[in-house]
């Protein structure tokens, strides 16, 4: 069945990017015409026929009712089938990995060869050719460091967990090789190796610090620096989510994917947290390249077993206000530190890991990789499904004989995604295709803000602001295009039941003019739209296509409605908006057509006011040199006679209140029903330094002795 779309209620074009056309010219005299650029029919034109074919990787573990390894199998033995379809068996290779495997001989005192070096080499994962096998009878154990969520004291326990593992635990059948996220780029440091010294000595320079003068210079100082892996800017996309971290390990696992055989990746962090701004479809996209690539994450809490006081430890000053008493602050924290965990356990169970949380004995997470390894076959057939669609593949693999057996194996995987060769159908059918695949597409970045405002006591009007970086449409610009069109399509369910409440279908047309081409690099492209929910939680999916390239971007969240009707303990508020930028409504409007249903939501939207729209920030980044537009509704729904509200707006850095408002009296409008009290606060950023900041925003009730606070970081750049 197809899907069908309602009609798009705003789209709203923030910033105008532009792209410069290619020059066109006659070439020089004599000129020879050479691949594409020789004219179609030319004499000397070869003819040449492309196929394309994809090898199918699956590790199989075969093992009887006891659960002993069943060896001396061939690819006669095995049957695979992709979706019922029956695959013909290329290679059939077994591995055999000892699970009680003796440690190597400890290395006597005094003999241990480990040096510092001056500077880390950066390496590649050499690939293996189709049906290789390079590693044979070997474990796979990649050790990945991400510093950017530990602090010195966790990095310390993970390195530390990391030489003692090398020294006391490694086998002859264990190759190791040590990756490292440094908040920029992923950096393999050292290929799959058995070299103890050499692995040590990496590990011991990571201790220390690289630019240390050790006793002796490395050999390594004078290899190439084969550059970094992962490549996405740091800017302001990135700053309060966990989308980077994800994203380097799914880069990563790509580079473990050169090779046929298990890989474990043990991954050193101190926690992760998934908060409002993630796009959690980077979560799934992580996940889905670890098991398209055989990677199993094994993820380590660097905390080790954390016995935090009710109220914190001494890392930070003491908690006020009545949450101390009530019991509320303690809860909150335990929460977070869960949350910071809950990641971890996903990636490990969704990849056949297991997470080492809670445990001082940080080695043991590496030994749990190095033990869930045993015997396995790898089996390599070449798929006869040559579609490119993204669409899940369930693959069966079964024993021919007759024999009680237990089969370990990857159930299916995601085929590849491909984009230029669709006509018109096949792209607007591709991009509802994507929309309801589980393997999300990632090559656009997104971010997504959805606030909530009360318009009755029922119904609420849930403004949605789409974010891209201006700079991923360069691309564009390289292909001469004058114009990009930008295709857009979601749904929002019901995340009880599932149910569709609405779908979002529109597509903005970016004029690429020679005008406004310094603006690509630092201006995003916005599109706004918004719909009427009840409350509840639900959950939303969008995807954002540039016409001119194919790329898709994902994201997915889940968000809460409050019943504020419910609410008597706190002043009822709606969502908070931080802006630093307003915009005439009526130049929002880019299609005449759809004139009638942007003033229908143009009298509901409370981001529209005096003709002027308020355009979320999204990523909470803001420049000096702007002001800080706030705003937020509160209500009085149970008060027969309104009574006037105040609110100021506070800014800290850790416990230190650095700047507060003059707080402003409002009292609510004329509504008999909800009594809407609307709070607009513009702060002068010049008098703050730039940094990080917790805005804070507080209402309080006088006369009913009632309030609410709302708080959430930003980040104040030059």
């Amino acid at each position: 069945m197809r899907m069908t779309f309602s009609m798009p209620m705003r789209s709203t074009l923030a910033a105008c990017v532009v792209f410069v056309a290619a020059g066109t010219g006659s070439l020089p005299a004599g000129a020879q015409l050479t691949g594409q650029n020789k004219p179609v029919g030319s004499a000397d034109q070869a003819q040449t026929i492309k196929v394309t074919s994809r090898l199918i990787i699956e590790t199989v573990g075969v093992k009887d009712k006891k659960g002993n390894p069943i060896e001396g199998l061939t690819a006669k033995d095995f049957t695979i089938t992709e979706d019922g379809v029956a695959q013909k068996i290329s290679f059939c290779d077994h591995q055999m990995l000892t699970e009680n495997a003796t440690p190597l001989a400890a290395t006597p005192a005094g003999e241990e060869n480990v040096k510092i070096y001056n500077r880390l080499a950066r390496t590649q994962i050499a690939p293996e050719a189709a049906g290789e096998i390079r590693y044979k009878d070997h474990r796979l154990l990649a050790l990945y460091f991400d510093m950017t969520t530990m602090p010195q004291p966790d990095q310390m326990r993970a390195l530390e967990a990391a030489q003692k593992f090398i020294r006391t635990q490694m086998t002859a059948a264990d190759l190791v090789a040590i990756l490292r996220y440094n908040g920029s780029s992923v950096d393999i440091l050292q290929d799959f190796t058995a070299d103890r010294n050499h692995l040590l000595s990496i590990l011991e320079t990571m201790v220390v610090g690289e630019g240390q003068e050790g006793a002796e210079a490395a050999n390594d100082d004078s290899s190439a620096d084969t550059g970094a892996a992962f490549g996405q800017d740091e800017g302001e996309f990135n700053i309060f989510t966990t989308d980077r971290q994800l994203a380097a390990l799914q880069t990563a696992a790509e580079a473990l994917g050169r090779l046929n055989e298990k890989k474990s990746l043990i991954y050193f962090a101190s926690g992760l947290n998934l908060n409002g701004l993630d796009n959690q479809a980077q979560l799934v996209a992580t996940e889905q390249a670890a098991i398209r690539a055989g990677v199993s994450f094994w993820p380590i809490d660097a905390r080790g077993l954390v016995a935090s006081g009710p109220l914190g430890d001494a890392t930070q000053g003491s908690q006020g206000g009545s949450a101390m008493y009530t019991g509320a602050a303690a809860s909150a924290m335990t929460s977070r530190f869960a949350r910071s965990q809950d990641t971890l356990f996903a990636l490990a169970g969704d990849t056949g890991g297991k997470a080492l949380l809670d445990n001082n004995d940080l080695d043991r997470g590496i030994v749990n990789a190095q033990h869930a390894d045993s015997d396995y076959y790898i089996l390599g057939y070449y798929t006869s499904n040559t579609a490119v669609n993204g669409k899940f593949r369930k693959v069966k693999v079964s024993l021919t004989q007759e024999m009680a057996a237990n089969l370990d194996y990857r159930q299916g995987y995601f085929g590849e995604k491909e984009w230029g060769k669709y006509t018109t159908a096949d792209k607007e059918r591709e991009l509802e295709d994507a929309l309801m695949q589980g393997d999300p597409w990632t090559d656009l970045t997104i971010a997504v803000e959805i606030n909530y405002f009360q318009l009755n006591k029922a119904e609420y009007f849930v403004p949605i602001m789409v974010k891209i970086p201006g700079h991923e449409l360069v691309l564009a610009k390289k292909r001469g295009a004058e114009h990009t069109l930008i295709d857009f399509v979601g749904e929002i369910k019901d995340d009880y039941g599932g149910t569709t409440e609405t779908n979002i279908r529109d597509f903005t047309n970016v004029k690429l003019s020679d005008s406004t081409a310094a603006e690509l690099a630092k201006r995003p492209i916005e599109y706004s739209t918004g719909y009427t929910l009840l409350p509840g939680k639900h959950t939303i999916k969008v995807l954002a296509r540039d016409d001119e390239t194919g790329r898709i971007g994902t994201f997915q969240t889940s968000f809460v409605i409050p019943n504020l009707i419910k609410e008597t303990k706190r002043v009822p508020i709606s969502s908070v908006v931080l802006s630093s930028e307003r915009q005439s409504y009526q130049q929002a409007i880019y299609n005449v057509a759809k004139e009638k249903e942007q003033v229908k939501q143009a009298a509901v939207n409370p981001l529209v006011q005096n003709g002027q729209q308020l355009i979320p920030s999204v990523t909470r980044v803001f420049s000096k040199g702007r002001s800080l537009y706030v705003y937020l509704q509160a209500y009085e729904p149970a008060a027969t006679t309104a009574q006037p509200l105040m609110g100021f707006v506070s800014f800290y850095q850790g416990q230190n209140k650095v700047y507060e408002t003059q707080p402003v009296e409002v009292s609510p409008s004329p509504n008999k029903s909800l009594q809407i009290a609307p709070l607009n606060f513009t702060v002068d950023l010049s008098q703050l330094p730039p940094g990080k900041y917790d805005c804070q925003v507080t209402v309080l009730d006088p006369t009913g002795v009632k309030g609410a606070f709302w708080q959430a970081p930003i980040l104040l750049v030059p």
